[in-house]
């Protein structure tokens, strides 16, 4: 600033006394006035002199009164500029974010590579072969990211982080799943902290002021003279010798020969290398328990523990860094092959050769016969010693003499001479010992002479059949035993012995091809509901308890079960027994939910707790003979609670869609391989090949639209089998077909997503016709028979109200004289047909309410003789009707009433729109419709509609009840793997057979000996007490 300025300044600013609140505020003002032009300038010079007195200094205002609204103009000019510059320094701090990379931070400008990839892109297609190859899962590159680098890239922001990494990061992590022996190393010490934006930003700073170095050729050091060949091979001679002092070294460290297999032993001469890679790099023995180290190298796990205790945490191959946590498993496949290698056995005179995996086995089966020698005296003379066994009695009292007079000198002394006691009772102790039970228990049996009593299995079905909790039978094995003197029935050990082979997971399959996504194990018994199930972190969290069985492990488990039947099958259609196949099974899958399933433990009111079921029957199996397929085997009785397998149970409500979906997937996932497979499954002695069919009708209208993704039954489109809506449905009642599938509903699920038309909501949900959801279960298109008939019995008995209380006349009944009405009802129905009223109707009332004598009871409240002929008719209408859809084959069963069907439903939709049109104009319930216009077209597809019902599933809701107080234990978890594993072994068809034998006896009033009638009536009886387990 000028001396002339400095002159024009106002008197106050240089006065020495002034406050400095006030000098900052006059300083301010010219400062800003500097600023202006010059005309300006002046202005603003002759307003501060004339305005000098009327400066108010107070909180608000520092500025003279007329020049408060320019001032006041300038400063939201200089906000609105602050908040441009803002704006502009975030642009530019994402537009460098951009070109940096997000694990080590380095500018892609500067890297030799010009290939970027996305932070949160999928898996390219080299990185995805890699994977594949490494029998890894394809994952995200969040997942690889987490793995290699431990950075979490989820929460990413994109104003804070960058979006994209190098090439060099992407080649760390290619390198990470390859076989090639690396050492990783970062271009920094740590990867990159990436902060908000600020004006010291370390991105924008180095980004402005960087400047980039010039290359420069390196400098040639004159200094020291070159080395000679002579000494480089010296050095190398060094280097080599100094290695194999460390691997001598680490052999004696590790020192493992009498415990690893030496490569010796192998029974094939393999080449050198395979022999290398499958053996320990430490002590060059064959792998046991082989590791994997980061830099790929192969040991067994007590060699490289026992190195890194000794020489530090560093890989004795590479001296790569190394700890005890990077230690992984490797792959199956290698596992596989270092199992199934074949070695010859170590022990003299036994020329056997062993899988690797069986070696263990082989080896303590030589133990035990050393053991035995061991126990034999020391012969003296030249000829070998003999076994015990193998001598003659007279050999045997000489040898035993010694130990005989001490027995007997115990047995004199302790048991009053008793010899027999003592030796029986050292010998079964002998069996105990070594877990042999079952066979001690015969034996105390025989030699007590009381027999062995029943077999464990059929223990086993009564165990199950009536409902007994542990305690309960080993109540009534007790006191059989103490009053009868004999081990009638086996006690639990031998039971749960029983048990395994005839739950999921005791017989070996094979899969082929394997099945996609499922593992190959086949000793999976019961499992978590939610275990296959990929988790992440933006999944929907399931906090439910579910148990299941694998499908494929179930499966294989009920078609064993079904052994003699299938070979019974198959001489019946006079076929060799030796046909390996292809079998073609047909199964049933059934899904619904069991309602409230709690149960009032202690004090407090009861909490809700609803459960659902999965579970499959197997409905027919056929083989391929010449150009035809024979049906082998035929479920009887296809509704029967005692041929519904459960699959799954969980504790969580079917409207749960998420719940649901979630825990239904893997199950799902399992039988969408199976479609693709074959199954090879050694049946009767020979190797058989299997192929499934899985037909979902088991579903009520509710789940199949849960499943399926359609809207609820309340939507405007009113079936799930065809488009139609409830107004075309109600003008044209009898002729629809069956249009839609679970292809076609997930093709229009895909147009309800993305909405390729780009069309209203009203346009774009007509399109779809009623689907809202993704489908995830696939169904057969079909009636379920049981709702069938509850749905139209709700309705019949709605029909009765509105007759009662004449709705024919006056549409508009008040709610309370429909309520008046309904008492009188069910008051009139359980004085004249018993039938007492309920909150939600059930099968057995929807059975009694739909007769002839109901609807004599009903006219019984009705004035009028018209519609006395009306109900009557349209009852006996549906009464013709419903075996159609009842029967499990109709053709058989009800031939004429299947002939005359379509006749009927064009009378009953006739009757419903003149004489019951006050009920039925302009819409129909949706199992009217599906009776009406549906049954024939599926019973022409399938044969029948009752056979392929879900009425088997609800039949097991009561057991689930049962089995649940049966095994009522603190952990619900415990619990259901209790009550699945029970409802399982109530469908056993091996127990059955059992349980149906024991009854024809009971029937005929069969005996063994009129001596033991107590010994026999006792176990009888306790049949009869069912699960009150009383004795």
């Amino acid at each position: 600033m000028s001396v002339a300025s400095q002159m024009d300044l106002p008197e106050e600013i240089q006065h020495l006394y002034t406050n400095f609140s006030e000098w900052k505020f006059k300083l301010f003002k010219v400062r800003s006035f500097e600023k202006l032009p010059s005309g300006d300038i002046n202005t603003g010079k002759a307003e501060v002199a004339s305005s000098r007195k009327e400066i108010i200094l107070c909180k608000d205002e520092a500025l003279p009164r007329g020049e408060n609204m320019d001032l006041m103009g300038n400063r939201q000019a200089l906000e609105n500029y602050d908040k441009n510059m803002k704006t502009q320094d975030n642009k530019a701090h994402q537009n460098n974010l951009k070109q940096l990379c997000r694990i080590c931070g380095a500018s892609f400008k500067t890297g030799c590579y010009k290939r970027t990839h996305p932070v949160h892109g999928p898996v390219d297609d080299e990185t995805l072969w890699l994977l594949r190859k490494r029998e890894k899962k394809a994952t995200s590159w969040p997942d690889l990211i987490s793995k290699v680098f431990k950075i979490d890239v989820r929460g990413d922001v994109d104003s804070i982080h960058p979006t994209r990494f190098c090439h060099d990061c992407w080649s760390i992590i290619h390198r990470k799943f390859s076989n090639t022996p690396y050492k990783v190393c970062f271009s920094r010490n740590s990867t990159k902290e990436w902060q908000r934006h600020s004006p010291n930003c370390d991105v924008c700073h180095t980004t402005r002021q960087g400047v980039k170095r010039k290359s420069q050729p390196p400098s040639v050091q004159y200094g020291k003279p070159a080395k000679t060949i002579a000494e480089c091979a010296q050095i190398n001679r060094n280097v080599k010798n100094q290695a194999q002092i460390n691997k001598h070294l680490m052999k004696e460290i590790v020192s493992c020969k009498n415990i690893h297999l030496s490569t010796k032993l192998l029974a094939v001469n393999y080449p050198v290398d395979f022999i290398k890679s499958i053996s320990c790099q430490i002590c060059e023995h064959i792998l046991a328990d082989p590791v994997e180290t980061s830099c790929r190298h192969l040991f067994c796990r007590t060699c490289i523990l026992k190195c890194f205790k000794v020489m530090g945490s560093y890989c004795p191959s590479c001296w790569y860094p190394c700890f005890p946590t990077d230690l992984v498993t490797p792959v199956k496949s290698f596992l596989n092959i270092l199992d199934n290698l074949g070695i010859r056995c170590t022990v003299k005179e036994c020329e056997e050769e062993i899988l690797h995996k069986k070696y263990g086995q082989h080896l303590s089966s030589h133990k035990e016969m050393k053991d035995r020698e061991l126990y034999s005296h020391i012969n003296k003379g030249g000829r070998p010693r003999q076994h015990l066994l193998s001598l003659t009695r007279r050999a045997q009292k000489h040898r035993l003499r010694e130990l005989k007079r001490q027995v007997k000198a115990f047995a004199e002394k302790e048991e009053g001479g008793d010899i027999k006691s003592v030796c029986m009772t050292l010998f079964l102790l002998a069996l105990r010992a070594k877990n042999e039970h079952r066979q001690a228990d015969e034996l105390e049996a025989i030699m007590q002479g009381r027999g062995s009593g029943l077999h464990p299995a059929v223990c086993l079905a009564i165990r199950v059949n009536t409902f007994l909790s542990c305690s309960q039978y080993h109540k009534m094995y007790r006191t059989v035993k103490a009053v009868t003197g004999r081990q009638i029935f086996q006690p639990l050990h031998a039971l749960r012995t029983a048990e395994k082979a005839l739950l999921p997971g005791y017989h070996p399959f094979e899969w082929k091809p394997p099945l996609k996504n499922v593992s190959t194990n086949t000793e999976v018994g019961i499992i978590d509901g939610l275990s296959g199930l990929p988790l992440s972190i933006d999944d929907y969290p399931v906090d439910t308890i579910t148990k299941r069985f694998r499908y494929d492990a179930a499966l294989v488990c009920a078609l064993k079960d079904m052994e003699e039947e299938i070979l019974e099958g198959m001489k019946a259609k006079n076929l060799d027994d030796y046909l390996n196949g292809p079998f073609t099974v047909v199964v049933k899958e059934s899904c619904d939910g069991m309602g409230d399933v709690s149960e009032k433990h202690g004090s407090g009111p009861a909490v809700p707790e609803k459960a659902v079921r999965f579970s499959f029957t197997v409905m027919s199996i056929a083989i391929a003979h010449g150009n035809e397929s024979k049906r082998i085997f035929e479920e009887v009785k296809p509704n029967s609670e005692l041929c519904c397998k459960p699959l799954c149970l969980m504790l969580a409500d079917e409207s749960d869609h998420e719940t649901l979906t979630a825990i239904l997937s893997p199950l799902i996932t399992e039988r969408e391989a199976m479609k693709n497979s074959e199954l090879l499954l050694e049946m009767g002695g020979i190797l058989r090949t299997f192929r499934f069919i899985f037909r979902g009708t088991g579903y009520d209208e509710k789940l199949v639209r849960e499943v399926e993704g359609l809207e609820a039954s309340g939507s405007t489109y009113v079936c799930t089998l065809c488009d139609a809506t409830r107004l075309e449905a109600s003008k044209n009642v009898v002729f629809h077909s069956i249009t839609r599938s679970h292809a076609e509903n997930l093709e229009r699920y895909e147009i309800w997503r993305s909405n390729p038309y780009h069309e209203s909501v009203d346009k774009l949900r007509d399109r779809v016709k009623g689907v809202s959801a993704k489908p995830f279960i696939e169904t057969v298109p079909s009636i379920d028979a049981l709702h069938c008939d509850i749905g139209n019995a709700a309705e019949f008995y709605r029909i009765f109200q509105m007759e009662i209380c004449e709705a024919y006349k006056n549409p508009d009944v008040s709610k309370e004289e429909r309520k008046r009405w309904q008492l009188a009802l069910d008051k009139h129905l359980r004085k004249k047909m018993n039938l007492k009223p309920m909150m939600r109707m059930s099968g057995n009332f929807a059975r009694k309410l739909m007769s002839k004598e109901t609807v004599e009871a009903v006219c019984e409240l009705i004035k009028c003789e018209e519609r006395h002929e009306a109900l009557k008719e349209l009852m006996d209408l549906y009464l013709k009707m419903k075996p159609v859809w009842r029967s499990s084959c109709p053709a058989k069963e009800c031939p004429e009433l299947l002939c005359q069907y379509s006749y009927n439903s064009q009378r009953f939709a006739e009757l419903l729109s003149t004489k019951f049109k006050y009920r039925y104009e302009g819409k129909i319930t949706n199992y009217f419709h599906k009776t009406l216009a549906h049954v024939p077209e599926i019973i022409e597809r399938d044969g029948s509609i009752g056979a392929w019902a879900s009425e088997g599933n609800e039949s097991g809701n009561k057991l689930f009840r049962r089995f649940r107080k049966m095994n009522a234990r603190q952990s619900k978890c415990y619990e259901m793997e209790d009550v699945l594993k029970h409802h399982w072994l109530y469908t056993s068809k091996y127990l059955q057979k059992f349980m149906n034998a024991h009854k024809t006896l009971r029937n005929q009033g069969f005996t063994t000996d009129p001596e033991d009638t107590l010994d026999d009536s006792v176990p009888l009886d306790i049949l009869e007490s069912n699960s009150s387990g009383e004795v």
